[in-house]
């Protein structure tokens, strides 16, 4: 499925940027050159999550599990470009699914564990997806019972296939009938998924000439070595795991550790025993390793560094890692648009500066510019469009390159209001205008609560709560979180006379089968919500107010 423009291709083939391989290619060269080299390790808790054991692959392993399936999925009728949801936890199963899905023609589109009824609803009705894989069930939730229930409102979804289905494919025959299936390095690779101020998903298909560019992106500013062992902390479904460790992983070979959910105690255990090189973790994550009680007998001296995301880190944090174990950081920012900038050791020398600069990349005649960043190009931009150069001046910034969605699937209303004439994307972010060529991260234009990586639409959740009997009118904010970053709490106006509570509502979101991370967690009470003269809710009064209430900072 090529949903680039030609005009596009031949531009970014013509400029370097593209190639002509996949991902299949790059990891058949692995198995190639290293067959019994452990690539792919389970997590520990994997039977806690699965029912199976935990388990380590080789290339060799790997790649007959990846052709095997492959074969299967044909077998039952997968066809190219057939879209196949894939609802699985952290598991080498979901890793090599994205190998054998495309190795059959198909395209994955993975979902968090999270979501439910309502979401899913909506993107089948978007994708038309042929066939649905998932668990039986996890954490006490039936997945498979969900998918069948599903499955009645979507013709085109003929086929459930459970992890124990997929496990048997994986041993089965390889005959060598995948040959014949053509696949374009412009094809989709992936239909991953963001929210934003829209209350449905969004969906955001990259091709492998995207990702790969993306690979290049990360091994160039990013403290990030072909053949690294590395190590996701989060969910394998979005931009945050995607793109800063399985593509390298994929691109440049190495091993790849697999954890899922957090856990502080085992996730430290698989940092020393797979001798872990590099990952990504929120700044609180990595607060939390440095102020454990233990941390003195901590070995990470095999990590090299860390990339940290989706808030800015403390310098205290930043400074004690090189302190103890010399580990190097690099400040990350992305969206699953495609969308990412990276200060690292190699452009941001200063590491005070580093925690709240960003390059400015301006295309080839940038200070920045290096053979893979010269092909990016950043504008920050007021809201009469007009580009601000200004130190101090804040704007949305607008980005162009070769790793950007060519559109939201299937959604020309939204890309058309986000792209401009010259093929600038509106990230939607507010940037300031920093000394030195650089821009700081600012402020999210969207009105967007981050969860622990997870997008949640404020507006979603306002309008399932104005459903509500009882209440008449709602503002959903985010509260700071040590651990998550932030969390969710709503302000309700309950209608005269009633009154409502956070158990009341906990129910009914979840009668509306929504994702559980979109579930509030607090509950502020008030007579009236405050607005300014024209209406809009004055949200930045009510973060204030939450933050106070809970003692934040």
């Amino acid at each position: 499925m090529i949903l680039t423009s030609q005009e596009n291709i031949k531009k970014w083939t013509e400029a370097g940027a593209w190639g002509d391989r996949t991902f299949i290619d790059y990891f058949k060269t692995h198995v190639r050159d290293k067959p019994d080299y452990i690539c792919l390790v389970d997590p520990l808790n994997k039977e806690a999550l699965t029912g199976f054991k935990p388990e380590k692959l080789t290339y060799r392993e790997l790649d007959r599990a990846v052709d095997a399936t492959a074969e299967a999925l044909v077998a039952r009728g997968i066809q190219k470009d057939d879209i196949i949801l894939v609802q699985l936890p952290n598991c080498w199963e979901l890793a090599m699914l994205y190998l054998a899905i495309t190795r059959a023609g198909g395209l994955i589109s993975p979902v968090p564990m999270q979501w439910r009824q309502m979401e899913l609803d909506y993107i089948l009705k978007l994708t038309e997806a042929t066939a649905f894989i998932t668990v039986e069930d996890f954490h006490g939730f039936k997945h498979r019972e969900m998918a069948e229930k599903l499955k009645t409102g979507h013709p085109r979804l003929n086929q459930i296939i459970t992890l124990q289905e997929i496990r048997e494919m994986a041993k089965g025959s390889v005959t060598g009938r995948l040959e014949g299936i053509k696949i374009n390095p412009n094809d989709i690779f992936t239909l991953c998924w963001s929210s934003g101020t829209e209350a449905e998903p969004k969906g955001c298909p990259l091709s492998h000439n995207n990702w790969l560019f993306q690979a290049s992106l990360c091994f160039d500013l990013a403290p990030v070595m072909p053949g690294d062992n590395l190590i996701t902390a989060g969910p394998l479904v979005n931009m945050a795991s995607i793109g800063t460790v399985y593509i390298e992983w994929l691109k440049e070979g190495g091993k790849l550790v697999l954890h899922h959910p957090f856990d502080g105690p085992a996730f430290i255990q698989q940092l020393i025993a797979e001798q872990i090189h590099y990952t990504l973790l929120v700044p609180a994550i990595v607060n939390a390793i440095l102020k454990h009680p233990k941390v003195d007998a901590f070995n990470l001296s095999h990590m090299r560094a860390i990339t940290i995301g989706a808030a800015p880190p403390s310098l205290w944090s930043v400074e004690d890692l090189n302190r103890r174990w010399g580990i190097e950081f690099a400040n990350i920012w992305g969206q699953n648009e495609g969308t990412a900038n990276i200060a690292g050791p190699g452009n941001i020398t200063d590491l005070a500066m580093r925690i709240d600069h960003f390059p400015q990349f301006k295309g080839p005649g940038s200070k920045w510019a290096t053979p893979v960043m010269k092909h990016v190009h950043l504008k920050v931009l007021d809201p009469s469009k007009k580009e601000l150069t200004e130190v101090g001046s804040v704007g949305e910034l607008w980005y162009r390159g070769p790793n950007v969605i060519p559109c939201y699937f299937k959604r020309p209303d939204i890309t058309a209001k986000v792209f401009d004439a010259e093929g600038f994307f509106n990230t939607g972010d507010l940037f300031q205008i920093k000394t030195n060529e650089c821009i700081g991260f600012f402020e999210r234009a969207k009105d967007i609560i981050i969860r622990g990586g997870f997008n949640i639409s404020a507006q979603e959740v306002e309008n399932i709560l104005l459903g509500h009997p009882r209440i008449l009118d709602v503002a959903a904010v985010a509260m700071p979180d040590e651990m998550l970053g932030e969390k969710l709490c709503v302000y309700v106006v309950p209608r005269e006379g009633q009154s409502i509570d956070l158990a009341e509502i906990t129910a009914f979101i979840k009668a509306k089968g929504i994702a559980s991370y979109k579930i509030p967690e607090r509950l502020e009470v008030l007579s009236a919500i405050p607005r300014n003269p024209v209406g809009k809710i004055l949200k930045k009064d009510l973060r204030a107010d939450i933050r106070k209430k809970i003692g934040a900072q």
